[in-house]
C-alpha cells in the first residue's frame, strides 16, 4: 500500500472504500446522480498512482485519499463547520436568484454544483448587519477549511480564524499542470471552459505585500509542476503578484497568459467564449529566458523611468535614516563597525522596518547570535517594541507577536556553516516561505568551501561575485556583516571608525558592495551611529550622510536622535 502521493503522506487510504485493484468502478456519489437501475454501472476511472478518480457520468474528480502534510508543527486553525460529504455544497441550499446571477456572468449551474458554491446569511463587517452572501467554499484534502463570503454589495471576507489556502486546490493533485488566477470568478471561469485544473490566490493581488501566506501552506502542491501558467490581472498589483508567483517557483516553470484587452478571465469569457479563453491556456508563453532581455520584456520599466524618473528604494521607517539610504532588493549590503558597537542589532533593526513597511520576510544564518532563542527574544522585544514580561506569558499579545514573528523569520540553524550551504537553504527558503531578506553574520564565520585560494581579495571577490548571483536570481536583498581586520586608536586613545577598506580584502568589499553601512557607538555620548560608507546609486542616498539614535534597553529598538549643528546638505534629487 502507498503511504505517499507527490510528498503528502496517505491519512486514510482509500476513503470510499472502492476495489483497489480495480482502474473503473462505481462513483461515489452514483447514489445521488443516477436512476437506481444505473447506480451499479461502472462510471468512474481510478488512477491509485495520481490517487485520482473520474466520473465520466457527472464529470467530478475526486481524490480516493485524504493526505496531510509532512515536516511542520502544525498550526491551530479554525475550521468552518464540514458538509454532508454525501451532498457537497448542496446542504447549503442556492436560489434561483443566484443562479441567475452567475449566468449573467457566463456560468453555468453545472459549474457551480462541480465547485460547490452555496448560499447564504452571513455577518458583514463592511455593512454592520447580516447579509445574503454567495459562499466559496476552499477545500483541501477533501476538508472544509474556509469560506470567503461576498454579499451584493461585492464586499468579502475569509472566515475567521481559518487557514488560508488557494481556493480549488484540490483539482491540481496529480497533474504536472496548474493555472493560477486571482479570484474565485476566475476559476470558474476556466472551468466553465473545460480547464478543471486551475487555482485562484484566496485574497487578490497587493503592490506591495504579496508575502503569499497560502502558498506557504500549500508549496507541497507544486513540487511535482513541470508548467505553471498564471492568468492573473495585468494591472500594477496583479503584475506585482505575478512576478513573486515566479520569484517563488521559478521562472522554468512559469507560463504567461494573455488576456489581451480583458481585466481577468470571467471578462474573457464574457467577451470571446468558452473556446477561446481555453486557448489563452493553449496559447500560453514561457516566462522570458533568464539572463536575456528584450526591451519588450522591460517596456513597463522604461516608460515608468520616462515618466517618473529615479524611484526611491524601500526604507526602515526611520525617519533620520530613510533620508540618508534607501536600496532595491537583488543588491547585498555590507554592514561593518567595531566589536559591540551594535552591528547585529541594527541589522535585526533594519529587517523589522522592511517588516513592518512592505511585508518583507527574512532568514538569518547568524552563528554569533546564538543560541537562537535569545535571537527571537531579541526580534521579539522589537515586534513588541518593549520587554516582555513573565505575566505576559499566554496572553493574546504574547500570541500575537510570538506568532508573528514564527512567521516572518526564520533561523538557520547548522553544525557548520559554509556559504554554500546557507545559499541553498536560503533558496529554499524563497521558495517555500518566500523570504525577501537573508543576513549573513558575520561573513568570517561562513566559509565558502569552493574558494581554495590563498589569495585574500581573489577569495573575497568570489565569495561576494556568489552572493550577489543569489540575490539578483532570487530577488533578495542580502546583509553581510563584517568585522574590520584591524582597529586604529586616534592621539587621545579613542578608536577611530572603521571602513570597509578595514575589512579583510579590503577595496574588494568597498567594489563590490552595493552599499556599505558603518555602526558604530559612542559610549560617552551614549549614542549610536549609522553612517552611510557607500550607495551605488545616488538615487539611493548619499555618501558619508550619518543618522545618530539612542538605544532603549527595553525594547532593543534605537530610536532616533537629532544633533544640533550637524550640516544637512539636500540629497541629489531635491536639488
Amino acid at each position: 500500500m502507498q503511504t505517499e502521493i507527490n510528498g503528502f503522506a496517505i491519512d486514510q487510504f482509500n476513503q470510499y472504500n472502492l476495489e483497489t485493484k480495480a482502474t473503473q468502478g462505481v462513483c461515489p456519489w452514483a447514489d445521488e446522480h443516477r436512476k437506481p437501475e444505473n447506480r451499479k454501472k461502472k462510471c468512474s476511472s481510478y488512477d491509485w498512482e495520481r490517487g485520482l478518480g473520474t466520473c465520466h457520468n457527472c464529470n467530478k474528480t475526486y481524490q480516493l485519499h485524504t493526505y496531510k502534510r509532512k515536516g511542520e508543527a502544525a498550526r491551530e486553525y479554525v475550521k468552518p463547520e464540514q458538509p454532508d460529504p454525501e451532498y457537497p455544497g448542496m446542504e447549503f441550499g442556492i436560489g434561483d436568484k443566484v443562479v441567475e446571477w452567475f449566468k449573467t456572468r457566463g456560468i453555468s449551474q453545472k459549474t457551480l454544483y462541480d465547485l460547490q458554491i452555496a448560499e447564504g446569511p452571513e455577518f458583514m463587517p463592511q455593512t454592520g448587519k447580516s447579509e445574503n452572501t454567495i459562499k466559496f467554499n476552499y477545500f483541501m484534502g477533501g476538508d472544509l477549511i474556509n469560506i470567503k463570503y461576498r454579499d451584493g454589495r461585492k464586499n468579502f471576507k475569509l472566515f475567521k480564524g481559518a487557514e488560508k489556502v488557494f481556493y480549488n486546490i484540490d483539482s491540481i493533485v496529480g497533474y504536472d499542470t496548474c493555472v493560477i488566477v486571482e479570484g474565485e470568478m476566475d476559476v470558474l471561469a476556466y472551468h466553465e471552459a473545460g480547464i478543471t485544473n486551475v487555482i485562484s490566490v484566496p485574497n487578490g493581488a497587493t503592490l506591495n505585500h504579496n508575502n503569499l501566506d497560502y502558498l506557504d501552506n500549500c508549496i507541497d502542491y507544486f513540487d511535482d509542476k513541470e508548467k505553471v501558467i498564471l492568468a492573473v490581472d495585468q494591472d500594477e498589483a496583479g503584475i506585482a503578484l505575478q512576478n513573486e508567483l515566479i520569484r517563488r517557483l521559478g521562472a522554468e516553470v512559469c507560463y504567461l497568459t494573455n488576456l489581451v484587452d480583458c481585466k481577468d478571465a470571467n471578462d474573457y469569457l464574457l467577451k470571446y467564449g468558452k473556446e477561446e479563453l481555453a486557448n489563452t491556456i493553449k496559447e500560453c508563453r514561457p516566462v522570458p529566458l533568464e539572463n536575456v532581455t528584450t526591451f519588450k520584456d522591460i517596456e513597463h520599466e522604461v516608460t515608468d523611468f520616462v515618466q517618473n524618473g529615479f524611484k526611491r528604494g524601500y526604507q526602515i521607517g526611520l525617519p533620520n535614516f530613510d533620508n540618508i539610504f534607501s536600496t532595491y532588493t537583488g543588491q547585498f549590503i555590507t554592514v561593518t563597525g567595531i566589536p559591540s558597537s551594535g552591528k547585529s542589532d541594527f541589522v535585526d533593526q533594519m529587517v523589522v522596518g522592511y517588516n513592518n513597511n512592505y511585508g518583507w520576510k527574512t532568514a538569518f544564518a547568524s552563528p554569533e547570535n546564538a543560541p537562537t532563542y535569545l535571537h527571537a527574544h531579541k526580534l521579539m522585544r522589537k515586534v513588541w517594541q518593549d520587554m516582555p514580561r513573565k505575566a505576559d506569558i499566554g496572553t493574546a499579545k504574547w500570541k500575537q507577536v510570538a506568532d508573528h514573528v514564527n512567521d516572518n523569520f526564520y533561523f538557520i540553524d547548522m553544525e557548520r556553516y559554509t556559504l554554500e550551504t546557507v545559499l541553498r537553504k536560503g533558496a529554499e527558503l524563497v521558495k517555500r516561505k518566500g523570504i525577501k531578506c537573508l543576513v549573513i553574520d558575520p561573513f568570517n564565520k561562513i566559509r565558502d568551501v569552493d574558494c581554495k585560494t590563498e589569495d585574500v581579495n581573489r577569495y573575497t571577490m568570489e565569495y561576494l561575485t556568489k552572493i550577489e548571483t543569489f540575490a539578483k536570481k532570487f530577488d533578495v536583498l542580502v546583509f553581510i556583516v563584517a568585522h574590520p581586520t584591524k582597529m586604529y586608536k586616534d592621539s587621545n586613545g579613542k578608536i577611530e571608525e572603521p571602513t570597509m577598506y578595514n575589512i579583510k580584502g579590503g577595496g574588494e568589499w568597498y567594489d563590490a558592495s552595493y552599499h556599505g553601512i558603518l555602526v558604530h557607538r559612542d559610549y560617552e555620548a551614549k549614542t549610536v551611529k549609522a553612517k552611510v560608507l557607500k550607495v551605488k546609486f545616488q538615487n539611493l542616498g548619499e555618501n558619508g550622510a550619518e543618522a545618530y539614535f539612542k538605544w532603549e534597553p527595553r525594547s532593543g529598538c534605537f530610536i532616533p536622535h537629532f544633533i544640533e549643528n550637524i550640516d544637512e546638505e539636500p540629497m541629489p534629487w531635491e536639488t
